[in-house]
């Protein structure tokens, strides 16, 4: 039981269409990052992570120089103690930041790895709770014309989507509004269509937003302020009619432990590729649990589907606009509202490297 390889690489992965948010403005790419760690008999496992349009070529450069050395020959199965070995090497210059996405791509690594060598699915090895996990489109459209806003709408419905997510944050609250009121009137009362401001407003500016909105009933209004802002959170959390959802820019259990017992979130919204990996991941799970809370997920949705499989409070899975499909052997599916966490071995993602081998960066 010891580590024989660990392999890296760093694509610069095109999206098929311009996305647009309040904070990251347009979007034509994104970067992946990738981990292979083999063991003594050959068994391989996959982790990633991911960046928009900074920080890719510092978080190989952390897994290659620094992790992989403190990594090599090591027994992969001390997965917790490998995790912390990684975190204090990086401590003095981490505490989150890029040296969570770099540990999260090794761990997510890790535990494929240790999936596959028991030839059980993640899901189930993780504890296993239920396959299906509800599943939302995630829209990234902020900057969307209307029409082509309710035009992306309709093709997620006829995907099989029975949620959906857009994006809120414009210059002009009204305009805001009026883009819920019409995503509303496409898709019923009570249809579950959540709302994105990727940290847009300030704390007085997402109570007004969160007021102005209500009558709408969004399903939870994600991301209002900056994650800084805990006592805002609480405040916000406190006024708002509708439920709020934030961490998806957390990258620590300790973030995630002062919001929640701060009565900040309703949604705790904890990113496996960006928080430390998937043993970070099923403590905020169990964090979240232990406060009545359910959690969801953000991003790199192939992955999220297991982790969301394994819990009991599992809320939404986010199937994001950054996806993989095209590089993909088996990529996630949705039927009648639902994903469905594979069976395969290990986290079940199977990416085509020669196909990615053009994309290098």
């Amino acid at each position: 039981m010891t580590i024989s390889k660990i392999a890296c690489d760093h694509y610069r992965i095109p999206l098929p269409v311009t996305l647009s948010d309040a904070t990251h403005g347009d979007m034509t790419h994104f970067d992946l990052i990738t981990v292979r760690i083999t063991d003594a008999d050959g068994v391989e496992g996959l982790g990633y992570t991911y960046t928009v349009g900074s920080g890719a070529r510092a978080i190989r450069s952390l897994i290659a120089d620094n992790l992989s050395p403190l990594l090599q020959g090591a027994d992969e199965t001390l997965i917790e103690a490998l995790w912390e070995r990684m975190w204090w090497s990086m401590h003095f210059v981490g505490r989150g930041g890029m040296a969570a996405f770099a540990i999260a791509a090794v761990d997510i690594a890790l535990w494929d790895l240790k999936a596959r060598q028991a030839n059980m699915p993640l899901w189930r090895m993780l504890g296993g709770y239920d396959a299906k996990v509800r599943a939302y489109a995630g829209g990234i459209d902020l900057q969307f014309p209307l029409e082509k806003l309710l035009d992306q709408t309709r093709d997620n419905l006829a995907k099989g989507f029975r949620a959906i997510k857009m994006k809120v944050g414009r210059d002009v609250l009204s305009e805001d509004v009026a883009r819920v009121a019409a995503m509303r009137d496409l898709l019923g009362d009570d249809f579950p269509l959540m709302v994105d401001a990727n940290m847009r407003w300030t704390n007085d500016q997402a109570v007004e937003a969160a007021l102005a909105l209500a009558d709408l009933r969004p399903y939870w209004i994600e991301e209002p302020m900056v994650p800084e802002d805990i006592a805002g959170f609480a405040r916000l959390r406190q006024l708002s009619p509708a439920p709020i959802a934030t961490g998806e820019n957390f990258h620590s259990l300790s973030e995630f432990q002062a919001m929640i017992s701060a009565g900040g979130v309703s949604f705790p919204e904890p990113d496996v590729a960006t928080c430390g990996g998937v043993t970070v991941w099923m403590k905020v799970a169990k964090l979240a649990e232990s406060y009545n809370l359910p959690v969801t997920s953000h991003g790199v949705h192939d992955l999220h589907v297991q982790l969301l499989a394994a819990v009991p409070n599992a809320s939404y899975l986010e199937v994001h606009g950054f996806g993989l499909e095209t590089f993909m052997a088996d990529p996630l599916t949705v039927s009648e509202g639902f994903a469905t966490a594979p069976d395969r071995p290990g986290h079940g993602v199977s990416l085509d490297w020669d196909r990615l081998a053009a994309l290098r960066a």
